[in-house]
């Protein structure tokens, strides 16, 4: 959307230029003052995607301070601190915190101070390639091509999402054609459709993870022995050529590969199944009988993973009871805190480390009244004040062979005490039949607009 910026010599001042010819689908010319308004809004509403700017220490107090439109086309930003602007630009305003809304239409169906929040759940009003057509929850979207778009106008009229949970009829679906792109296949039917000539599959390696989250309110998952003794429960490799076959790398370490700063593949995952290992560490830790309940979502590969984690657990004397629910389900009880232990995920999009350690590494306010839902550090109610103070020494540093081997630091330190046990960094595969070309993927976006057939 900007066909410019620039960063003040001090580094406390963000300016963008926006390009002259961004339009909403009504034909009506966007401003600086839309955008504007749709980032204010963020922080005003303070729902969870807020923390991709509260992190940054914009808050709905300082908005109107921090935020400004300085001309027609011309976005302002004051900074707390110099922070990186290349992480700015990919941590916040390369987001969704960062879309241009339509200020009109927003203002003209909002309900009391919900700022057009209801309506824009089944409307758009933006200036990307497509406008939602039709929303039907947990059935279909529909989008229709943005004829005003500024930029390459979209091959396709219109593109039509549906929600169709199990594997073998997204399968089923995509054989007879009746569908073109397939998201959500287990890795049989991958692998089923492994030579087909009709078909192609396509993995794409995400910044993002599958992992057990422990609840250290809870006095066994405080001691970092029991939660150690998890990451000898799993039989990474064996994992990665059945279940995991298409869906995930073994992955140990909170910087996801790919990332600046990363582990290579051997130091990023220094743990494999120790049953005998993860029964000392436990009988260390006076837990030698545990019983917990696990959160589990009800999507692959999730269940496969939990039974297999419950009977390695059982080998080692731990009880683990299953309780498979909804995603939706799972986020609402993680981000209340209301859980022991949870197999569950979470993704980033930007490659730089400091986006996982800012959540997963980093909290900045323990305590149950601060409800830092988007931060799984918070939610796992884990605090490491010297783990704070070097993730944000680690951010601000500028020498890159430092930042580095501060990066270095945190990961190490993380693998052994954090309150994650990772298990796989995601893959992202998609089945998509030979006639759809274009259709671009990357670890932080998959967008219709190239797509054609």
């Amino acid at each position: 959307m900007a066909e410019s910026w620039a960063d003040s010599a001090d580094g406390r001042t963000l300016t963008f230029m926006l390009r002259p010819d961004l339009k909403f689908p009504n034909g009506r010319p966007a401003t600086a003052d839309d955008l504007v308004w749709s980032m204010q809004r963020v922080l005003k509403l303070n729902f969870g995607n807020a923390a991709n700017l509260t992190e940054w220490g914009f808050t709905k107090e300082n908005a109107e301070k921090t935020i400004r439109a300085i001309g027609p086309r011309t976005l302002e930003v004051s900074l707390a601190e110099p922070y990186p602007a290349p992480l700015l630009l990919y941590g916040a305003f390369s987001t969704n915190v960062s879309m241009l809304l339509d200020r009109e239409q927003g203002e003209k169906n909002a309900k009391g101070e919900d700022l057009g929040n209801n309506w824009f759940k089944t409307n758009s009003a933006c200036v990307g390639p497509y406008r939602v057509r039709g929303w039907t929850a947990n059935d279909t979207v529909s989008l229709e091509r943005n004829d005003v778009y500024y930029g390459a106008k979209p091959a396709l009229p219109r593109v039509i999402i549906r929600h169709v949970p199990e594997s073998a009829a997204q399968r089923l679906l995509l054989e007879k054609g009746d569908i073109d792109v397939a998201r959500l296949l287990n890795s049989d039917d991958l692998k089923a459709l492994e030579g087909r000539k009709d078909i192609r599959i396509e993995k794409t390696a995400m910044h993002g993870y599958i992992h057990l989250t422990f609840n250290t309110t809870d006095p066994a998952f405080a001691d970092p022995r029991v939660r150690m003794a998890f990451r000898y429960l799993v039989d990474y490799a064996g994992l990665a050529k059945t279940v995991m076959a298409y869906q995930g790398v073994p992955r140990a370490s909170v910087v996801p590969i790919g990332a600046f700063g990363a582990l290579d593949e051997k130091e990023g995952q220094p743990f494999a199944l120790d049953i005998a290992k993860a029964r000392s560490l436990l009988a260390e830790a006076g837990q030698a009988n545990l019983t917990r309940k696990m959160l589990v979502m009800s999507v692959t590969p999730y269940p496969d993973l939990a039974q297999h984690v419950q009977a390695n657990a059982a080998k080692a004397g731990i009880t683990l009871e299953l309780e498979q629910m909804a995603p939706a389900q799972v986020f609402t009880k993680a981000r209340a805190r209301e859980y022991q232990m949870m197999l569950i995920n979470w993704g980033v999009r930007s490659p730089d480390p400091h986006n996982m350690v800012s959540r997963h590494v980093m909290n900045p306010d323990n305590w149950p009244e601060a409800k830092l839902a988007q931060y799984p550090s918070w939610r796992a109610a884990w605090q490491d004040q010297a783990m704070n103070e070097l993730g944000i020494k680690a951010l601000m540093e500028r020498d890159l062979d430092k930042r580095r081997s501060l990066y270095r630091e945190i990961q190490l330190k993380n693998m052994q005490e954090g309150p994650m046990a990772y298990m796989f960094q995601v893959i992202r595969p998609m089945a998509v039949r030979n006639e759809v070309r274009g259709f671009e993927m990357s670890a932080f976006k998959v967008g219709y607009e190239t797509a054609r057939k």
